[in-house]
Parts: C-alpha cells; sequence; structure tokens
C-alpha cells in the first residue's frame, strides 16, 4: 500500500430513492458530467489529498471502476462494497483507507460536488490541530420544536445553530475508536461527527459555504 497522509473516505452507496430517479444519484449530470465524477474531481485536484477510497453499492461496482479509469484519478485507491446503512458503508470505506498508513481521514459525501479546496484544506489543518473538524455554516431561518400532536413548544436560539457540512476530518484513531464504539453500543448516527461527540470529544467548527450543498431532491439538483 502507498504512504499516503490524509486519506478521503466518499461513501457513494446510496440509491437517491428520495429523488426518485431511476438511478442512484451520484450518477445523474450536471451539465453532462456525473456529480460523483465532479466530486472526485475536486480531491483529486486538491494537492493536500494523498489518496481517495471511494464505497459503492454493489450492483453499481462496475460504473465507478469505468468512471474511475476514463477520468485517469489517480489518487483512488480502493473501490470497496457499501452497506446496509450509510454509517456501514462509512465504516468499510474507513477499514480499507487505514491500510494506507493513514494519519488524517476526511469523509465526504458524494453527492455534495461544490466543495472547494479552501474548505478541504481548512478542515485538514483543523483535524491536525484539533483532532476533529467539520465545515459549518450558521441556520438563516428560526427553527421551532414541535410536541407529538404537531403544536409549538418551543423557538431555539439561531445563534447556536449551524449547518453541518461535508468533508469532516479527523485524526485516524480517534475516528476508528468513534465508530469501533458506536457498533459496539449498536449506535447508528446520520453524520460521523455525532459518533466522536459519544465519546466526549470536542469538534472544532470552521467556516463552510452555503454552496455547499448535499443533492438530496429534485430541487437541489436543480
Amino acid at each position: 500500500m502507498r504512504k499516503c497522509k490524509v486519506g478521503v473516505v466518499i461513501p457513494a452507496a446510496g440509491i437517491g430513492r428520495r429523488l426518485g430517479s431511476n438511478k442512484p444519484k451520484q450518477f445523474l449530470e450536471i451539465d453532462g458530467i456525473p456529480i460523483l465524477q465532479i466530486t472526485l474531481q475536486k480531491f483529486q485536484a486538491c494537492d493536500a489529498v494523498d489518496c481517495i477510497v471511494v464505497v459503492s453499492h454493489a450492483d453499481f461496482i462496475h460504473e465507478v471502476t469505468d468512471l474511475v479509469k476514463k477520468n485517469n484519478f489517480t489518487k483512488i485507491a480502493s473501490i470497496v462494497n457499501g452497506g446496509e446503512h450509510r454509517q456501514d458503508s462509512v465504516w468499510n470505506g474507513l477499514k480499507e483507507i487505514i491500510k494506507n498508513n493513514v494519519e488524517i481521514i476526511l469523509i465526504h459525501d458524494a453527492v455534495r460536488p461544490f466543495v472547494t479546496d479552501e474548505i478541504i484544506k481548512d478542515v485538514i489543518t483543523a483535524s491536525e490541530k484539533f483532532g476533529a473538524a467539520v465545515p459549518a455554516v450558521p441556520l438563516k431561518d428560526t427553527i421551532k420544536v414541535s410536541d407529538e400532536k404537531g403544536f409549538l413548544i418551543e423557538t431555539l436560539d439561531r445563534n447556536k445553530l449551524f449547518a453541518i457540512q461535508t468533508p469532516q476530518g479527523f485524526q485516524k484513531d480517534l475516528i476508528v475508536k468513534a465508530f469501533e464504539k458506536a457498533y459496539v453500543d449498536n449506535y447508528y448516527a446520520t453524520d460521523d461527527a455525532n459518533l466522536v461527540e459519544r465519546l466526549g470529544e470536542k469538534i472544532k467548527l470552521i467556516e463552510g459555504d452555503y454552496k455547499n450543498i448535499k443533492i438530496t431532491t429534485k430541487e437541489d439538483l436543480e
């Protein structure tokens, strides 16, 4: 295996049910280019990134492999099968990327193609310094909490609320420990930082970008 200080895991094993497409959303196109290709190009072009592991649904391994070969993505170290849930897919990717002697691991949504070089590098730098870092943007809307009957019961302090993005960055030992504990506890989270939070570790927020959206709905794709 290659020496790889900074590795990136790209979970691309989803099938995009919420988008209502007949194929996974990572293969849908923006200006004629597959979303996954755009995302991978951002990390291929970043000189702070050394290697990448892509996690694919088993049914689409050939499509991902062809895309990688066609675009000569030289930083792709492996393409591995995903799992039942996103967390399982990321864990498969983590187990593969650590074979490359990584020190810092970034985890980035395959369908978040507008990430910038600046965000990638800022997350890497903060992860090296603080152990874990995530990009975030302040919420624009007022957030309220409802009861089980649909009545509002609380207004949250917007000044303390942030929308979390990816890539999320971690020192290798920290994120591996977080995943291992999650599986011991049979705990599943919607993002990887939450698993680190459960260890009682602090996570540094760095400035994200409102354009760094995750393509989830038809409106996002437009």
